[in-house]
């Protein structure tokens, strides 16, 4: 998925700074990932680790954690059941065509009618099957995971759903096709969480603790509120001409209430080695986050320019900067600020 804020690139020098800081043994260590989002950073860690923590308020984002990090023993019959929801006859009466497709007289065109109308049929097969106990819990947020990800690649807006394009464009107008969302099989457990960020660390301990929170005041929410609909596949009135559900507004997003809630999360963290994701744009300077964080251990600093994200080529336009930097900031807790649950 093109995500904002994706570590995709970012992976593989995260994994080497922090097994630089913390010993590149990590088999016996609980690593927690509190605002997981696609789950990228989790993924790479889960085959090193003894346990991924996983963690997002959104929607969208527990149904791929609970797939990508907590499903880890082998599905039986996956392709069949991707086979069977590819082939299924087409419904048009299901909440996506309805409100997000524009044969529906919505006025909203997220997605093709053809398309619209295949997301509410698999959607709706895939809760029948749950409700009915034909599947358990791994089977139904492996499908659900592979729906959304589907669906994504069909969507008929620049990147993210703040808004949807006039016209299908050409990635839009392809048939979707269920394909399948692999997970990484290993013997370990892991626990994957919806809840906020800043509640959960009161809950929760292990060894190392990756944040990678909201840098500005895009409401996460609002950007990808189609794919919370397709998981939750609620009831409720879509508003305005984009559609909007009641979404949360994170605090990381407040420039008020960023700092606050930043040292709250670094204060209460039941863990000995805190790795913060944070770019040159963010509501944080560099100096904040520094004398946030020094307060509560050892501090240090990496970085690392990379091609910053484009919601679209209007954005493209408007920036002359093609790189931005990612920054890495670390901070190994004293003793004395690490207290037992």
């Amino acid at each position: 998925m093109n995500y904002i804020g994706s570590k995709f690139k970012l992976s593989s020098w995260i994994e080497e700074e922090v097994k630089k800081v913390v010993g590149d043994n990590l088999s016996q260590k609980v690593f927690c990932d509190i605002f997981a989002g696609t789950g990228i950073v989790g993924r790479t860690f889960k085959k090193e680790v003894k346990q991924v923590i996983s963690n997002d308020l959104e929607h969208y984002s527990y149904v791929l954690n609970k797939n990508y990090i907590e499903n880890h023993e082998k599905i039986e019959n996956k392709e069949k059941y991707i086979d069977e929801l590819n082939n299924l006859p087409s419904i048009d009466n299901g909440f996506i065509y309805q409100n997000y497709c524009m044969g529906s007289g919505s006025g909203r065109q997220y997605f093709s009618d053809e398309n619209g109308k295949k997301i509410d049929t698999i959607r709706t097969k895939i809760k029948e099957w749950y409700n009915d106990k034909k599947i358990g819990d791994n089977v139904y947020y492996f499908l659900l995971a592979s729906l959304v990800e589907s669906a994504d690649k069909v969507a008929n807006t620049a990147s993210v759903y703040g808004a949807f394009l006039k016209h299908i464009k050409k990635s839009a107008a392809k048939e979707l096709v269920l394909e399948p969302a692999c997970f990484i099989e290993n013997n370990n457990v892991h626990r994957v969480f919806n809840k906020d960020s800043n509640e959960l660390i009161k809950e929760i301990s292990g060894d190392i603790l990756y944040l990678d929170p909201p840098y500005n005041q895009r409401q996460y929410s609002s950007n990808y509120h189609i794919l919370n609909t397709i998981t939750q596949y609620d009831n409720f009135t879509p508003k305005g001409k984009t559609g909007l559900r009641e979404y949360n507004r994170s605090d990381y997003c407040k420039k008020n209430e960023v700092h606050h809630s930043f040292e709250e999360l670094v204060k209460n963290a039941k863990f000995k080695y805190i790795f913060l994701s944070y770019n040159n744009e963010g509501l944080m300077s560099e100096d904040d986050i520094k004398n946030i964080m020094e307060k509560y251990g050892k501090y240090s600093l990496r970085a690392k320019e990379y091609q910053r994200f484009k919601a679209d080529k209007t954005e493209s336009r408007n920036h002359k900067a093609d790189k931005t930097y990612e920054y890495l900031h670390v901070l190994k807790k004293d003793d004395r600020f690490l207290f037992k649950i």
